[in-house]
Formats: structure tokens, sequence, C-alpha cells
């Protein structure tokens, strides 16, 4: 017998009326693959919605670390600045104390070299300094380290030699260029005068500059480039 359009439709009423039917139906017209298929969206949905939570923790997570690390990086930032400023007390202490023993010990450093050592005061030789240098030349002359008078121990004979010492913990070539420029100055106003460049240690730079400028550096006691400085500077009479 033929199915007739009012099969079809009584076929609707029944399956609407019987939910159960309609199940029956369902499962004998699909597979079981599209039978599955809600199922498989609904796990499908389930599983992104977790992952987008682990992905929010997670992003929550890298935040919290970021934030962390930004606090670490300032706390290395002032850790470094601290270190720094510290090993600039320690450094400028060191020279004050060095400076002091240069002051106090003249002879234990340069009386192997000299005799008749003293330190003396720029003030002796203001006037005359005041007369010869320009303002800024004056200003810089009168920031030495130290100055100091003596003869030599090879020329006893000789004037009086004076010592423009520029004294550091650690020389560098700064040092030496400040020693050499203010013995220069100096010698405008007394023409006897050897820049020296002293400390506990030297940078190969300032050794290198110290040569080539013919500046005495005096460490632990020992002076290098010394008959070189006296050979440029002190002229025989």
């Amino acid at each position: 017998m033929a199915f007739t359009v009012e099969d079809y439709r009584d076929l609707v009423q029944l399956l609407s009326e019987r939910p159960d039917w309609r199940s029956e139906l369902r499962q004998l017209l699909l597979s079981d693959e599209l039978l599955t298929l809600p199922e498989i969206v609904r796990g499908l949905a389930e599983a992104q919605q977790r992952a987008e939570v682990r992905l929010a923790n997670v992003e929550d997570r890298l935040s919290k670390i970021e934030t962390a690390i930004q606090h670490l990086t300032e706390q290395v930032r002032a850790l470094t600045e601290s270190q720094r400023q510290t090993e600039n007390t320690v450094s400028r202490l060191k020279g004050e104390s060095l400076e002091w023993s240069y002051r106090n010990k003249i002879y234990g450093y340069f009386g192997y070299l000299m005799r008749r050592l003293k330190v003396v005061d720029l003030s002796t030789i203001d006037e005359a300094l005041e007369a010869t240098l320009t303002s800024s030349e004056f200003r810089d002359v009168f920031r030495l380290d130290l100055l100091a008078t003596g003869q030599l121990r090879t020329s006893p004979d000789r004037p009086e030699v004076w010592l423009a010492i520029e004294i550091s913990s650690v020389v560098d070539s700064n040092d030496v260029d400040r020693a050499w420029r203010r013995a220069d100055l100096i010698r405008r106003v007394t023409p006897l005068v050897l820049p020296v460049a002293a400390g506990d240690r030297v940078t190969s730079g300032a050794e290198t500059a110290a040569r080539d400028q013919n500046v005495v550096l005096m460490t632990n006691g020992q002076a290098q480039f010394w008959d070189a400085a006296v050979a440029a500077w002190i002229r025989p009479s």
C-alpha cells in the first residue's frame, strides 16, 4: 500500500503525541555518529569553557609574575645604586685616608728619592699664582691634593724641587692628567716641579698616560717613571 500525505500527517501527529516513538524513529533514521553529535558538542563546549578558565588563570599568574619581576627589577636597580654609592663612599674614604698618610708620612714615600722633604701649602705661592694664572687655572691649581718640596738625593746641590701630587685609592688616567696639568700651572711660577699620581693601585690606562706624559706613579712606596720625569722636568743647571 502506498504511503500517502494523509498517512504522513497522521505519523507526524502520532510522533508529536508520543515522544518515545519519536526517539525510536530518530534512532532508526540517524547514524550513531549523528546521534552522539550533540553530546560531543556539549563536551567540546565544556572543554572550551574549562580551557578558557585555565587560560584566565594562566594570564592572572603571568600578570602576577610580571609584577613580581618588575618589583624585583626595581629592587635590583636600587641595590645597584646603593652599591655604587657605597663603593664611591669607600673609594672617597680610602682616598682621604691615603691623602692623610702621604701628608703625614711624606718621608716614608719619597725619602729614598729626596731629602729635606716637607709638605707646603699653596698659599706660599698664592700671590705669584694669582698674578700669573687665569681665574679658572687659579681655581684648578688649588684643587691639588698635596704639594711638597725637597732636594733630589742624586743632586743635593741643586735648588729645591716641588712635587705636585694627586692622590687616589685607584689611580686612573684622569688622575695622571690632573697631576700633569696642575704641575704645569705651578711650573709657571717655580720651574722645578715634578707631577706625581699616587695611590694603592694603578690602572693600565694610568700607566700608559704616566709614561707618555712623564708623570711619576707612586704605589706602595715604589715610584715608576721617576728618572724619566726628572730628566723631562728638572733641567740640568
